[in-house]
């Protein structure tokens, strides 16, 4: 019975007002000033890219979005083209492939700012649970089994200030439906004022296979 509750206000939450339209309005908003500001950054680090390493500047990879759907997501590239292409970071050596340019992209989290990009198309919203790959079946079924997938994936998200890669995949998946239970403006806000210090202390990021 409390988990019918659960699905029932899941549901309601991502059904408002808020979750349909205002968030919609707030992310294209954020996305179109951000792209204007960051085009000369854009410009640097894409420069940077091409003379530090052959390959294209930006990298796409099958992510999933909601409702067990796809899409092609947007990164700034931070490895060789030998890097095996879809492999989650955390189950390979990253290390290895992982370029000089992109390896400071990383620790910043500049690669991830190209998802500005999917956010204006649709396919993400700023905040949200970040987007997996389609073939991390066990993340994903841990998804589907807590809700998860009922709303769009996000730049950054409740996981994401909650211990990044330091958390395992069920914590994720609980966390993740943990914001579905609570999509609001006030969650939403409080989730990038803590990305930003998340960022700025570098905490939680670790690159590749631990231990």
């Amino acid at each position: 019975m409390e988990a019918n509750n659960s699905s029932v206000q899941r549901i309601s939450r991502v059904s408002s007002f808020y979750a349909h339209y205002t968030k919609r309005a707030i992310d294209i908003g954020i996305a179109t000033v951000a792209l204007l500001i960051l085009i000369i950054p854009f410009i640097i680090v894409a420069i940077a890219i091409k003379m530090d390493s052959k390959g294209p500047v930006i990298f796409k990879q099958q992510r999933a979005t909601k409702n067990q759907q796809s899409f092609d997501i947007y990164k700034f590239r931070s490895m060789s083209t030998e890097a095996p292409h879809n492999m989650a970071t955390a189950d390979l050596d990253a290390t290895s492939y992982i370029t000089r340019v992109g390896a400071f992209l990383r620790k910043t989290s500049i690669d991830e700012l190209p998802q500005l990009i999917n956010v204006l198309h649709g396919d993400m919203s700023i905040i949200g649970p970040r987007p997996v790959l389609t073939t991390e079946t066990h993340l994903l079924e841990l998804r589907h089994k807590f809700g998860c997938d009922y709303v769009l994936p996000g730049i950054t998200g409740l996981a994401q200030i909650s211990g990044r890669d330091e958390v395992d995949d069920l914590k994720k998946s609980q966390l993740d439906a943990q914001y579905a239970d609570h999509l609001t403006l006030g969650m939403d806000a409080w989730i990038v004022v803590k990305s930003v210090a998340y960022v700025l202390g570098q905490k939680g990021i670790h690159e590749g296979k631990q231990g």
